[in-house]
Order: C-alpha cells, then sequence, then structure tokens
C-alpha cells in the first residue's frame, strides 16, 4: 500500500501540471492586426487565411518599418513570414510606426474587425504571446514617444477633460455640482445605441481616464513629430505603449452588457485616433497592434526596446591586429618601413629636380643665339 502512494502522488502531479501548461498555453495566445497607411501600401493585401507570427518576428517587421535591418539572428523561415507581411520594397517605408498592446481584450469574443472600425481592412495573423526585443543600433536616428506617460501623477482628470471627450464622439456629460468626477458620461454607439458610463464607479472612472490618458499621449506625440518636421536628417518614429484600462473593466462587469459597449468605445477611441495621425504623418505611419485576451500580470511591454552598441572599424582594427602574433607584426612593420623608404626617397628626388629646373630658368643666359628671342623664319 506504501509503494502505491509514490506513483499516486506522481501521477496527480503529472495530471495538475498537464492542465496548468495547457491554460498557459490557452491563455498565451493573441492577434496582431497591421493596419495600413490610409494613402500608401506598406503591408501585403488580407488574404482570407490568418497565418501566425511570432512577437520575435513581429519585432522585425518593426525595424523594418522604420528603415533599419532586421536583426541578424532573423531565420530564413522567419524572413519569408516578413516577406508575407511586409511589400518588398526597401525604398518604401514609412520610417513611422504606432504599437500599441491591448492587453484583456478577446477579438474573437468581442467581434473586433466590424465593419465600422479600421480593423476590417487590416492584415491579421494569430500570435503566441513572448517577450521579444525590438532590436536597433544606438547609431541610428530614432525618436521614441511612450503613451504609458499618465495623464496625471495620481491619474486624475476634471469633469472638462470629460466634457471634451463626450463632445468628441458627439455624446454628453452631466456632471454633479456637488461632487466632481461623479457625473453621467454618455456616448452614442452604432445602430442608435448608447454607452452611459457613470464616473462615481471605480471601475468606469478607471476606463475612461485610461482612454483619456492614450488620446493626451497621442497628442503630445503628434507635437513631437511636429517639432522634427524639417530636420536634417529626419530620425524614424516610434509610439509605442500598452493599454491595461479595459481588464479592470471587463472585470467589474463580467459578463453583462455593458462590456461589448465598452469595447466598441475603444475600438471607435483607436479609430478616430488612427485617422487623427494619418492626417499629420499624411499617410506616413503604419500601425501594429497586439491584442491579448489574458489580463496581463504586469504593465511592462511585450517588445521591449532594445539597443546595441556597434563596433567602430578602429576598434575592429585593434582586435584583429591584437589576435596577430608576433611574427606577422614583424613582417607588417617591415613592409611598412620599405613602404616608408620609398616614399621619402622619391619625394626628396622630386624637390631636388624642382629646385634645379627653378635654377636653370633663372639664371638661363639671354643671348640672340637662343630660339626664344632669334626671328625664326620659315623658307
Amino acid at each position: 500500500m506504501d509503494s502505491k502512494r509514490p506513483q499516486m502522488f506522481s501521477v496527480i502531479l503529472l495530471v495538475v501540471s498537464s492542465i496548468l501548461c495547457f491554460q498557459s498555453r490557452a491563455d498565451g495566445t493573441g492577434s496582431v492586426y497591421f493596419l495600413d497607411s490610409s494613402t500608401h501600401n506598406y503591408f501585403k493585401s488580407p488574404s482570407s487565411e490568418s497565418k501566425s507570427i511570432s512577437l520575435p518576428e513581429v519585432g522585425a517587421a518593426v525595424s523594418v518599418l522604420l528603415g533599419f535591418a532586421p536583426p541578424s539572428t532573423l531565420s530564413s523561415t522567419s524572413s519569408e513570414k516578413l516577406n508575407e507581411v511586409l511589400i518588398a520594397n526597401p525604398f518604401n517605408r514609412p520610417h513611422a510606426v504606432f504599437l500599441l498592446e491591448i492587453s484583456g481584450f478577446g477579438d474573437k469574443e468581442l467581434e473586433l474587425g466590424s465593419d465600422s472600425d479600421v480593423f476590417s481592412k487590416a492584415l491579421k495573423s494569430e500570435i503566441a504571446i513572448e517577450d521579444a526585443d525590438i532590436q536597433l543600433s544606438d547609431e541610428d536616428e530614432l525618436s521614441l514617444v511612450s503613451l504609458n506617460e499618465p495623464l496625471l501623477a495620481d491619474m486624475e482628470f476634471t469633469d472638462t477633460d470629460l466634457t471634451n471627450f463626450a463632445s468628441w464622439f458627439g455624446g454628453s456629460y452631466v456632471n454633479n455640482e456637488l461632487e466632481s468626477l461623479s457625473g453621467e458620461l454618455t456616448i452614442p454607439l452604432a445602430n442608435d445605441a448608447q454607452l452611459k458610463l457613470h464616473m462615481s464607479k471605480k471601475a468606469d472612472r478607471k476606463f475612461i481616464a485610461s482612454i483619456i490618458s492614450l488620446i493626451h499621449n497621442v497628442k503630445r506625440a503628434i507635437q513631437v513629430h511636429e517639432d522634427l518636421v524639417g530636420s536634417v536628417p529626419t530620425p524614424a518614429e516610434l509610439i509605442n505603449g500598452r493599454f491595461d484600462g479595459f481588464k479592470a473593466f471587463q472585470e467589474h462587469y463580467g459578463t453583462d452588457d455593458i462590456v461589448p459597449k465598452g469595447a466598441e468605445l475603444l475600438v471607435t477611441s483607436i479609430s478616430k485616433i488612427y485617422d487623427s495621425l494619418q492626417t499629420t504623418y499624411k499617410g506616413e505611419i503604419v500601425w501594429i497592434v497586439v491584442f491579448t485576451s489574458s489580463p496581463a500580470k504586469e504593465s511592462n511591454m511585450m517588445l521591449n526596446i532594445k539597443l546595441t552598441t556597434r563596433a567602430s572599424p578602429r576598434w575592429l582594427e585593434e582586435e584583429k591586429e591584437g589576435s596577430r602574433d608576433a611574427a606577422a607584426r614583424a613582417l607588417i612593420a617591415e613592409v611598412l618601413l620599405v613602404r616608408r623608404t620609398l616614399a621619402w626617397i622619391t619625394g626628396i628626388i622630386l624637390i631636388i629636380a624642382t629646385l634645379m629646373g627653378i635654377w636653370f630658368l633663372m639664371y638661363m643666359p639671354l643671348t640672340k643665339d637662343t630660339l626664344l628671342y632669334s626671328n625664326v623664319k620659315l623658307d
């Protein structure tokens, strides 16, 4: 009986680990949308099949779109996937990328990609969620703007911000005169539907604050872009950030009907931001939006910017010289000595010949016998 207990314990442990492994794999998936420019074509046309792509390959696509070389560690299989996403023209790059990660948002459950949003014409791929790096060189000219900056230090905002936000969507905000940030926000949606949120509720206020913060940071990125216009050389621009405001809203309401309406508000906000950036950049910007259905445990980006240092030619030459042995360096020194000796001898000979020529010209006898002063007649 005692001998069977370790076996039973091993079986139970194996079953539990399998369940956890399956759950982690199920939660570790998402979708990535490649939103092309409104005036240019930088991506391939969307196909009916939804192909999978890895997050490191998305990072390599960001590097290429910025006009930089992809990482040297990119495999041939990954290069083929990039060719299926990007148009094969190295001279046709936007040099500006808007990269946004949205956690706690399942595009399948919430019917993302309807005809009313910008995702309907986007190139979509399934993606396995993992940490990856966007490898860039510290010598590359890059302007980086983060979308993770809060609106204020304590993430608070005013009733005026809510009024401006409501008017942006054609809605209204009725504030409470007795207490600020406790009014009712009404946003019109498609099919004559409405979304009513009460700012007195923590989940509603945090959800709207995160969207307003995203809009505020996009306006800051537009200001940075306007300051860079006309600069020589013009740097590439990467606007990246992570949006975690929807997961708390979804966790609070669960399966309530208000959750799809909140998702529609978020998608509509992204569509308006997309149109605004396309107008500012005159179509020379593309979007990459990553959706993960599972809420993120941390607010860190899955795609991190990693700057690598390139070795200068002088460093490379010193490394090569350090690896040579003494005999090789002695031979090189002898060759350099011979070349320098020949160069000095040739230079001295040329200087002496020049001085002699000048001396003979200066002291040349001026007589009638010389051809310079004789009247030569040709019969």
